[in-house]
């Protein structure tokens, strides 16, 4: 058996790779491969060869080298990258074969003629940042051949490399006659929040998972681009950065995206786990990450679960980076997104005076935008939730406004699952046209059946109508997609109202807790506590919850329960509220 042999050693090491590959795959597979075996014969390892490099491995479309001398590996790339030049003059554009290159010095370690090491990993992550027919080398590699080599260097400063934990400055190294590379035309970033699903990482040695993963990618951009407020880069464009070491933020430039999405799936016997997680590519602060495991026979319904997850867990999370983003600006210099951010910040306050806040943005967003479908929609949504805590002052005056800003939203985006969501919801909840809002609603799912709050509207919109088992199903969905929402206290207090129109007193009182452990101003759950515990004879529990009731909605009587309490479809949901809170102890 031959000796296992490790040790370290001082070296440069160069990575290459060609850009673009899988785009030149699908246009021209065998054309593609012919054409980078006659590059890679006839240039690229000859002159691997000529500098006293040793290829210590090949895939398909790259190359690491070893060399003893850096000088020698950065001649090799400026020789390699030159001689392209002429080898491409008559290739279509479209078909032309460029390489990347990344130059790193360092400590390395060598095991059975293999290299390893974060200064082999920091090459790598090198080659990723370099521009088609480009190099790109570390500052140690800059100052060891400065002077020894008729070569320039461009400052592109310092780089937070995927995998290693101190930030690298780096370098695009050219000849010192050729002219600066001008600035890459690269997209402006939308007025909207926008994001990338890269191809997930397969980490099995099972190829079959490339293709699962793939398709994981393939859901979860198909179903983000039903989210009207998002800006989602097409599968195409993602997969580019495939099999690529891309650092995020460069990503983030390169596609005008102001987020990414990158995961790995990895099989270990009969279980897949799949990691996935949301970068702020202007930052590089990961917003968000999660795993997920399951059965290989499970694979579909596995995929099926990420992809749900995945888009429940992003858009609250893009949403707060958002509202984030937009507090931080000056006033002076908001435009109408900003304005509607800035509300949807109020909003979640919850507060009567944060409502009102909340609507003076909305209205503001509109002034400056009269076409901005969702800031009538979430203003709309402002009298729903007044509605809800009682703080009506003119019914009439703002059941009217209501309609008007449902009837705008609704012309405006039609196609809008989150529009008709909200605007189903305060139809529904406000103006008392159920069938209306539910049909909306109903709309909303069938456009983006992956979308929290639709099916959070849904249920509110059926405890209206009644249909009190519909709804508890409704919130449960919403639950599942989004369980850290701001809302949550929302949907746990629909629960419990829908098992308590039903009749199921002692479930009714389990979720009214939890609503008001999760948000404890919330009054609508203060009273579906006491009257539920009314219910049950709870005399003592009661009476908590009626004094805690009182204490936040002092004015509160039996005679003006009918102001404060959703409009029910049925006469007989309102009269058993009534009943159990009589029950608990509220003044008549």
């Amino acid at each position: 058996m031959a000796e296992h042999r490790v040790e370290r050693r001082l070296a440069a090491i160069l990575a290459a790779d060609v850009a673009g590959y899988s785009r030149l795959m699908g246009l021209d597979e065998e054309g593609t491969l012919a054409r980078l075996k006659a590059h890679r014969c006839d240039l690229i390892d000859p002159k691997i060869a000529e500098h006293r490099g040793r290829i210590v491995k090949t895939t398909g479309d790259g190359v690491l080298v070893e060399f003893a001398s850096v000088v020698d590996a950065v001649r090799c790339a400026l020789d390699i990258q030159s001689g392209m030049i002429p080898r491409n003059a008559d290739v279509a554009g479209a078909k032309r074969i460029e390489f990347r290159i990344g130059i790193n010095v360092g400590d390395i370690i060598t095991e059975d003629q293999d290299v390893f090491g974060d200064e082999v990993n920091i090459a790598a992550r090198l080659e990723g940042l370099a521009d088609p027919g480009g190099i790109c080398v570390s500052a140690r590699v800059k100052d060891d051949v400065y002077g020894k080599l008729d070569a320039a260097f461009d400052d592109i400063g310092e780089q937070q490399l995927k995998n290693i934990a101190k930030p690298i400055r780096a370098y695009r190294l050219r000849p010192s006659n050729a002219p600066v590379a001008p600035e890459r035309l690269t997209p402006p970033l939308p007025d909207k929040p926008s994001i990338a699903v890269l191809p997930f990482q397969n980490m099995s040695a099972d190829p079959e998972q490339e293709y699962f993963a793939d398709g994981i990618v393939e859901e979860i951009t198909t179903a983000l681009s039903r989210f009207k407020t998002l800006f989602v880069i097409a599968r195409n464009s993602s997969f580019t950065y495939k099999h690529k070491a891309a650092d995020a933020r460069r990503i983030g430039t390169e596609l005008g995206v102001r987020y990414v999405l990158e995961g790995s799936v990895r099989k270990g016997g009969n279980r897949l786990r799949i990691t996935a997680q949301l970068i702020d590519t202007t930052s590089g602060i990961h917003l968000w990450a999660d795993r997920f495991e399951g059965a290989i026979e499970d694979i579909f319904d596995l995929q099926d679960q990420v992809t749900t997850s995945v888009v429940g867990a992003i858009t609250p999370s893009v949403e707060r980076a958002e509202i984030d983003r937009a507090l931080l600006k000056s006033t002076d210099s908001l435009a109408a997104y900003d304005h509607y951010m800035r509300g949807i910040a109020s909003a979640y306050q919850w507060t009567r005076e944060a409502t009102t806040e909340a609507l003076r943005q909305y209205y503001k967003a509109i002034e400056l935008d009269p076409k901005f479908a969702m800031a009538y929609a979430l203003a709309a949504s402002c009298y729903t939730w007044q509605k809800s805590n009682g703080w009506v002052a003119d019914p009439a005056s703002e059941m009217a406004e209501t309609s008007r800003l449902v009837e705008q939203a609704t012309r405006l985006g039609q196609d809008d699952a989150q529009v008709l969501s909200w605007s189903g919801a305060a139809l529904a909840f406000v103006v008392g046209q159920v069938d209306e809002g539910v049909a909306l609603i109903d709309r909303a799912l069938r456009l983006n059946p992956n979308l929290m709050d639709a099916w959070f509207s849904s249920g509110l919109a059926r405890l209206v109508a009644g249909e009190s088992d519909v709804a508890i199903d409704h919130f449960a969905r919403a639950m599942r997609l989004s369980p850290f929402d701001p809302m949550l206290f929302l949907m746990q207090f629909g629960t419990g109202s829908g098992h308590f129109q039903t009749g199921r007193n002692e479930e009714a009182a389990a979720w009214a807790a939890k609503s008001i452990g999760e948000y404890p101003k919330y009054v609508p759950a203060w009273r579906l506590a006491a009257a539920s515990n009314g219910f049950l004879g709870r005399k003592e529990q009661a009476q908590k919850m009626v004094a805690g009731l009182l204490q936040l909605d002092p004015t509160l009587r039996l005679a003006n329960l009918k102001d404060r309490a959703i409009t029910f479809r049925r006469p007989s949901d309102l009269a058993r509220l009534e009943e159990g809170l009589r029950k608990a102890g509220v003044p008549e």
